[in-house]
């Protein structure tokens, strides 16, 4: 008898076009890898890897943290288990560890797909699809739930990419947020409250180095791009190779991420980048909080476009 040991992050699905290559996986529907050429874009990690640091998951039904795992909501209260102890907080939402399963799959997309249940501190049961593609625009995910319970239930989605510019160190990267306020966090980086950040050192309205900066930062009132949504950059200071992950209108916050707290190898190698449609601790202040209607159908793009060599 052969004993057959699975990778760690379940099966693998690898997708492919016009130079463009991404591995999505069974464990938490991540992005494990994404490359542009011989170009890797996305800081992933080995198949046989537990997702370091949440790189590439997806954070749902809500992101970041939720302050003591404890809300109410249309007059109920709820206790979320503590998945941050250390900070007493339940942070990226239930769908991080479960395993998704296979819906369609062409040569060029994969589409995944998970069945939430109803649980102890989300009495709700949701189905969430996700359907990642590749062309030579880039990286494509197209997110979908829908709300299979028989009452409304709250909702909130980010997802969390670590991006790099191999051979560039963060502090010499050039980040553009286009956000024109600020969460202020406290030590437990949950929001109490938020500035303007015209003039301070928070300003990347226009693109500058990172340097020392250290960031776990979110960003909303947000500037448009010209079609409309919002997209974050980095790019070499050379202005020779850049990436940029944009987000459609539903995504309203932007969370920046520079690494300071990973250990080894991952300390400040790359900047998470991630879209959001509502700060942290929405399930407590009802800041841009979703409320799915039962049978209600929600869905949001968002992207990864690399450019140069």
């Amino acid at each position: 008898m052969t004993n057959v040991v699975a990778a760690k992050s379940g099966t693998q699905w690898t997708i492919e076009a016009e130079g463009h290559k991404a591995t999505v996986v069974e464990v938490g529907g991540v992005l494990r890898g994404y490359s542009a050429g011989d170009r890797e874009v996305l800081d992933g990690f080995s198949p046989d890897e537990m997702t370091p640091a949440s790189a590439g998951t997806i954070l749902a039904p809500w992101p970041n943290r939720i302050r003591d795992g404890h809300y109410t909501f249309e007059g109920t209260t709820y206790q979320l288990p503590l998945t941050e102890p250390a900070r007493h907080n339940a942070i990226h939402g239930l769908v991080n560890w479960s395993r998704w399963h296979l819906a369609e799959q062409t040569a060029d997309s994969v589409t995944l797909e998970y069945d939430l249940p109803a649980q102890t501190g989300y009495p709700w049961s949701l189905t969430l699809r996700t359907r990642w593609s590749v062309s030579a625009d880039g990286l494509r995910s197209d997110q979908e739930v829908v709300n299979t319970s028989g009452s409304k239930a709250p909702w909130g989605f980010s997802v969390h990419p670590y991006l790099q510019l191999p051979g560039v160190a963060v502090d010499e990267t050039l980040l553009r947020v286009p956000g024109r306020s600020k969460i202020l966090a406290d030590t437990r980086l949950l929001p109490i409250g938020a500035v303007k950040v015209a003039g301070t050192e928070f300003d990347y309205t226009e693109p500058r180095k990172i340097g020392d900066a250290v960031l776990d930062t979110t960003w909303g009132d947000l500037i448009p791009d010209e079609d409309g949504n919002s997209s974050v950059t980095i790019a070499a200071p050379d202005g020779s190779r850049s990436v940029t992950v944009w987000g459609d209108e539903n995504f309203k916050w932007w969370q920046v991420f520079t690494g300071d707290t990973l250990h080894g190898e991952r300390f400040r190698r790359s900047v998470a980048i991630e879209p959001m449609t509502c700060p942290p601790d929405a399930y407590r202040s009802g800041r841009d909080l979703i409320v799915l209607e039962p049978g209600q159908t929600w869905r949001a793009s968002w992207g990864v476009r690399p450019a140069g060599n």
